[in-house]
C-alpha cells in the first residue's frame, strides 16, 4: 500500500501489511475505502479481532468504534454509514488463533513489536513503547491488551 497525500503537502510512504486470513484483507480493504482513513488509520483500528470491529459496525455502536486508536466520533459515523450493511460476513469470523492462556508472553511482546512497527513506530520507539508497557503493567494476555496499554500510555502522556 502507498499512504500518503502528496497534494496536501506530505510524502508517498510505502507500507508493506500482511494479514492470516483473506477475510482480514477483505475487511482491510473496506476500512481503507471510507473518506478520512488510510492505511495508518485502517491498521490502527485493527488492534481489535476484525469479528469484534465488524459487530461494532453492524449494531453502529459510534461509542465503541470510536475507543479504536485514531477514530474519531465523526470517523465512526462516516465507518458505519458506508459499511454496516457489508458485515455480516466479518461479523460472523472466529478467530483460530490458540486460546490466550496458551500464548507465552515472549509471543505477546514479539507480535505486538511487529504491529507496532506495521502501524509505522521505528523499531527503537516500538521496544520503548513495549518495555514502558510491561513495567507498568507486567503480563499481558494478548497482543491487543499490550497494544492498548501502549496507546492508553501514549494518551496519557
Amino acid at each position: 500500500y502507498i499512504d500518503g497525500n502528496p497534494q496536501k503537502g506530505g510524502r508517498m510512504v510505502p507500507r508493506l501489511v500482511g494479514f492470516l486470513h483473506q477475510a482480514e484483507r477483505e475487511f482491510f480493504d473496506l476500512i481503507c475505502q471510507v473518506d478520512g482513513v488510510g492505511v495508518k488509520k485502517a491498521l490502527q483500528a485493527m488492534v481489535r479481532p476484525v469479528h469484534e470491529v465488524a459487530t461494532a459496525i453492524e449494531e453502529q455502536d459510534t461509542k465503541g468504534l470510536s475507543t479504536l486508536p485514531g477514530i474519531g466520533p465523526a470517523v465512526a459515523e462516516r465507518i458505519i454509514a458506508k459499511l454496516r450493511r457489508k458485515m455480516a460476513k466479518f461479523a460472523l469470523l472466529i478467530e483460530d488463533e490458540l486460546p490466550a492462556e496458551k500464548r507465552t508472553d515472549r509471543d505477546v511482546l514479539n507480535e505486538g513489536y511487529e504491529a507496532l512497527i506495521a502501524l509505522g513506530h521505528s523499531q527503537a520507539d516500538a521496544r520503548d513503547k513495549i518495555e514502558t508497557a510491561v513495567k507498568a503493567k507486567g503480563k499481558f494476555k494478548s497482543v491487543e491488551d499490550l497494544l492498548q496499554q501502549v496507546y492508553s500510555q501514549q494518551r496519557g502522556s
